[in-house]
């Protein structure tokens, strides 16, 4: 499961929790993008800090492990290129690629998306007004996982507007934030432009 997790929250770790539990997957590795092709405008705090938030949420969890396998690879990172690189490294394991229904309805636009499907098919779990209706596509797995209304977005507007986020992410991953520094506001040195 990709993302930008700036910051990884609770919601990221129930999902990817229920989904190593009550899945066809035992594990859920959490794979930090250096940026998304479809979203190059965005800020993002520097890719050292999202990955050590990454390692320790998931340092919380038996089922649940960080990946930055991207950083090293070109950047614009696209998701074929990720997939077939972890495959190669880790011959032994086998993966899926887990999407939010939000991003179902332009699927089809992802580079190689024929081939993500074809070589290691996906895994589609519900956003709150994305309904998938039936997929008639046995390359497709629909995840029945709880519905979870939270976004990094939201969590660094209340940290910027000085509200206690605590609640809404590890404590240890608001501690490393509030001692770092992260998302006080967007034009200091830790954010990437």
């Amino acid at each position: 499961m990709g993302g930008s997790f700036n910051p990884i929250h609770s919601g990221h770790l129930m999902l990817a929790s229920y989904i190593a539990q009550y899945g066809p997957v035992d594990r859920v590795w959490l794979v930090l993008s250096p940026r998304s092709p479809f979203k190059s405008d965005k800020m993002l705090a520097l890719d050292s800090h999202r990955f050590a938030m990454l390692e320790i949420a998931c340092g919380l969890s038996s089922v649940i492990d960080s990946c930055d396998i991207e950083l090293s690879l070109p950047r614009p990172s696209y998701t074929i290129t990720t997939l077939r690189t972890l495959a190669t490294r880790y011959p032994d394991k086998s993966f899926r690629l887990i999407i939010g229904s939000d991003n179902w309805g332009g699927f089809s636009g992802w580079r190689d998306s024929e081939a993500i499907l074809d070589e290691f098919g996906l895994m589609i779990y519900p956003r709150p007004g994305y309904e998938l209706g039936d997929i008639d596509d046995p390359r497709v797995i629909q995840i029945k996982a709880p519905v979870i209304e939270l976004s990094s977005s939201f969590v660094r507007e209340g940290i910027s507007e000085g509200k206690d986020m605590n609640f809404f992410l590890p404590s240890q991953v608001y501690e490393y934030i509030i001692n770092n520094k992260l998302y006080i506001n967007n034009d200091g040195p830790e954010i990437d432009k």
